[in-house]
């Protein structure tokens, strides 16, 4: 499961605006709020470009234990 709210949380932490993540992605911030928003599908490779930004892996960020 993969959990928005910590990227959220790590996007504010650092002071960035959905604008800001759009343009670190190359990609619209439209495209970026919908990821954000569980509208569109996280792709691996854009979560592995999200991680970079905050200098982690992928699982820290979005992978969430549901058991």
């Amino acid at each position: 499961m993969y959990d928005m709210e910590k990227l959220k949380e790590l996007r504010k932490k650092h002071k960035y605006t959905i604008y800001d993540m759009a343009d670190k992605l190359n990609i619209t911030p439209s495209f970026y709020s919908q990821i954000e928003n569980k509208k569109r599908r996280l792709f691996y490779d854009t979560a592995v470009k999200i991680s970079a930004i905050f200098n982690m892996k992928p699982d820290q960020i979005f992978y969430t234990k549901n058991y």
